[in-house]
């Protein structure tokens, strides 16, 4: 029975693609989806678990797959491209004063996997020159490659791995090469 009644639903969707939602429409990577001016807002570059990143050409823009609607020209949503790139351009300045807030010296950092990854040892916002003393030794990074977990735990934007070959490489440049 359950057979038939998806054979008869996909025969009556197939019959009637005004009814498919918009929303599973707008998620084909490469769909343009418009605004509620009618103008392009941007392309689907992926889709998952329920969201669908749009490439507005200066952001990508996390949307719920649900708010995406059916309009004139196609998948759309209720705002215009450049309300979409302000909400964007507003949570990025929020990340970035958390992260510039949390760059401190002795600030616990964790990796981009999650691992414990030092302290930090000097910051200067300044300068962009941040020394992070990892257990393998000192390592210098820029604020760029710094960011705060969702956890709200500041992190280095490179796998525990990456740090410990960072520093190795730093002290083989300091005493010159040499393997003593």
């Amino acid at each position: 029975m359950n057979t038939v009644k998806r054979a008869l639903l996909a025969t009556f969707l197939a019959a009637s693609p005004a009814l498919v939602p918009a929303a599973a429409m707008a998620q084909d990577v490469g769909a343009t989806v418009y605004g509620n001016d009618g103008n392009p807002i941007g392309t689907v570059e992926a889709k998952a678990d329920g969201i669908v990143t749009i490439d507005t050409g200066k952001h990508k823009a996390p949307i719920p797959a649900d708010l995406i609607g059916s309009g004139a020209s196609g998948p759309s949503i209720n705002a215009t491209k450049a309300q979409i790139d302000a909400m964007m351009d507003e949570q990025v300045a929020a990340a970035i004063a958390q992260r510039d807030a949390a760059l401190v010296v002795g600030a616990a950092v964790v990796s981009a996997n999650g691992n414990p990854a030092g302290t930090l040892k000097q910051v200067d916002l300044a300068a962009d020159a941040i020394i992070l003393e990892s257990p393998e030794g000192p390592v210098a990074l820029k604020r760029e490659h710094f960011a705060v977990s969702p956890e709200g735990k500041l992190m280095a934007l490179f796998t525990r791995e990456q740090i410990a070959s960072a520093a190795a490489s730093a002290q083989a440049a300091s005493t010159g090469g040499a393997a003593q």
